[in-house]
């Protein structure tokens, strides 16, 4: 049997590294695509730290300069320390994420099951929690801009709901048509975000220089000693103020790691911290303010146009968490989480930008939901903080994980990490924990629904390959058949997409059993997802002719990663070009596709029978699969067969 590699005369494949353009022009750009999230924090996370049921947290000085401690080194240690400082070094060729995470891990402990199951789990958990965030975000971050009205005129207040409703419309309605050209705006007008959060928070610091001090860590742990339980409650809300944090690393695909540390350390940092300790300073002189800090900092006449350019940035900060969504539902589909669903590439030049019409209308409903079951930020916010520290906890397990067993960093440095970064989110999760009953169990609910769908369906789609590759049989006794001359060979190039080498496609062995004929080039292709994000076209594709180079009989195989299309005739042509010698013309290709009609098995009850009729839905939903492979639909043959969970 001869196996040659198309790409035989070439290197293994490289990192995939972002665009080479200027170091400052991605850190610009960073500041629209990965800080619109936590860059939006300070409208509500302050206010709902001195809003807390029962007003817990006063405005005395102990209180505040705690507060501001707390805020300050929760900022530092989990994005400055944790994120930008070693999270963003645990790349997947390039790609960030808690999946792309998850993947390296698979990749790296295959020899260590039960570690690699955990890590598994952990994975399809954090994006379980994700998607829960990236339903809070829109609307918690539209509504805290919209609010600011009524500060101007409280009779403005019966507005908020109506007027995030209908920007929210908007937001979802646009995005079928991509944002590539809105995006070019999104860094402009969030360094402007930035420069105005520094505006508004200098002239209170000014005012009163000693909330400075405030940034010392013995204010924190005095405050925690002082006032034990308070400061447990206190730090549900103070989560608020690394909300979006994930996006760093999340989209190191996009920028790479220097230029978001650099727009994190020279601009979106030092912003942030001077706002929030204006507010604290604010606070600290006019007690009043806790109603609406963020707004109240503002001089009368510049309100609106404030509350105009806060909602620009929460609408930008609320297309980089649904862009994040489609993103992290696309790996999950191409890791086999998730149900291929129907996609859309919204630009020509970056593979990136896609739209999913499905979680778009998910999130678009959700979200709306959620406006009306809340109604308001601050009540919302009790429901944000879970879903943020559970998915902080399990990127770090995970980075933990692959520091020990891959990196092999030594057990006190791990240690260290766990019990200061680890422990201040768990302190994190813990005091979120409280919050269950006023809405915290949104995002758990939301968890436990994503991640039993993504169980159920890795299960059923093992299941469901298991039967299959029964029912297929083997391609060495299908050859046997062949090479028996028993069939007659018609003219023509057959394409049989399949999933499995060393099967027979399904529609393959119909064809034959149907019409008693076989053609005379007949071409598999397999298509195999690794666990990296991208691998270049030239490393692709390898070719077996399965032991008889004359039969016309051949096996393509095509690795790609789970960012990268399942481009069927790319790959054929790919194939074509680099084994001349094969006589292999695309253009004149039929495909023959098997499409198995999954339904559930009747003798099958309780538990099981629930987890199998979800499957056989979500198997029904999913995108035609001429459409994930990209077949043309006049040369394409579908050939359906019934298969029994």
């Amino acid at each position: 049997m001869t196996q040659v590699p198309a790409d035989a005369d070439t290197a293994p494949h490289q990192q995939t590294l972002p665009a080479k353009e200027p170091l400052l022009f991605l850190a610009l750009s960073a500041a629209g695509i990965v800080f619109g999230d936590i860059g939006t924090s300070p409208l509500y996370a302050i206010q709902t730290v001195f809003s807390l049921d029962h007003n817990s947290v006063s405005t005395t000085h102990a209180d505040v300069f705690g507060v501001m401690s707390l805020v300050f080194w929760s900022v530092t240690l989990v994005v400055s320390v944790k994120y930008v400082g070693l999270v963003m070094r645990a790349d997947n060729e390039g790609e960030g994420g808690i999946l792309a995470l998850t993947a390296k891990l698979r990749a790296e402990l295959k020899r260590r099951p039960v570690e690699l199951g955990v890590a598994t789990f952990m994975g399809i958990l954090g994006a379980a929690l994700f998607f829960g965030d990236s339903l809070i975000t829109p609307a918690i971050s539209v509504m805290s801009a919209v609010e600011g009205i009524a500060v101007e005129d409280p009779v403005f207040a019966e507005l908020v709901l109506p007027l995030s409703v209908l920007i929210l419309t908007f937001l979802f309605t646009i995005q079928r048509w991509g944002t590539h050209v809105v995006g070019r705006a999104f860094g402009p007008v969030m360094v402007l975000w930035f420069t105005v959060l520094a505006l508004l928070g200098l002239p209170h610091i000014i005012r009163n220089p000693g909330i400075l001090a405030s940034i010392s860590p013995q204010y924190a742990l005095l405050f925690i000693i002082e006032k034990p339980f308070i400061a447990f409650v206190a730090m549900g809300a103070v989560v608020l103020t690394i909300t979006g944090a994930e996006a760093l690393y999340a989209d190191m695909g996009h920028l790479g790691a220097r230029p978001i540390g650099l727009a994190w350390f020279a601009m979106v940092f030092p912003a942030l911290m001077i706002n929030y300790l204006g507010q604290g300073a604010m606070i600290l002189s006019k007690p009043e303010t806790i109603e609406n800090p963020f707004f109240l900092m503002a001089p009368g006449w510049a309100t609106i146009p404030l509350v105009i350019l806060s909602t620009v940035a929460t609408v930008i900060a609320s297309q980089a968490v649904i862009s994040g969504t489609y993103s992290v539902a696309y790996q999950a589909m191409r890791l086999g989480l998730f149900p291929r669903l129907r996609l859309k590439h919204t630009s020509a030049s970056e593979a990136g930008q896609i739209y999913l019409p499905a979680m778009n209308w998910i999130l678009f409903v959700g979200v709306l939901m959620l406006i009306a079951i809340f109604r308001s930020s601050a009540r919302l916010a009790t429901a944000y903080g879970l879903a943020v520290t559970g998915t902080l906890i399990l990127t770090t397990s995970l980075f933990l994980l692959l520091a020990k067993r891959v990196w092999h960093w030594s057990w006190w440095i791990c240690s260290l990490i766990a019990l200061v970064i680890g422990g201040l989110e768990l302190l994190f999760f813990g005091a979120n924990l409280t919050k269950i009953v006023s809405g915290g169990w949104l995002p758990l609910v939301i968890a436990f629904l994503a991640t039993s769908i993504m169980l159920i369906w890795r299960s059923g789609a093992r299941r469901q390959r298991i039967a299959r590759i029964r029912r297929e049989g083997t391609l060495r006794h299908f050859l046997d058949i062949v090479h028996s001359g028993r069939y007659r060979r018609i003219p023509g190039l057959a394409v049989f997409p399949h999933p499995t080498v060393g099967t027979t496609p399904l529609a393959l062995r119909s064809n034959l059993e149907f019409n008693q004929v076989v053609h005379e080039q007949v071409v598999m292709v397999t298509i195999i997802t690794e666990n990296v994000p991208h691998i270049p076209h030239i490393h692709r594709v390898s070719v077996d002719d399965l032991g008889d180079a004359h039969d016309g009989i051949t096996q393509i195989t095509v690795h790609v990663g789970f960012n990268d299309s399942q481009d069927v005739p790319k790959a054929l042509a790919n194939a074509a070009a680099q084994r001349p010698e094969l006589g292999i013309d695309p253009d004149k290709a039929f495909y023959f596709l098997s499409v198995l009609d999954v339904q559930r098995d009747p003798t099958r009850r309780g538990l099981g029978a629930l987890a199998d009729s979800i499957y056989v839905w979500l198997s029904h939903i999913k995108a035609d699969p001429p459409q994930v492979y990209h077949l043309p639909s006049d040369r394409t043959v579908l050939m359906g067969e019934q298969l029994q969970m």
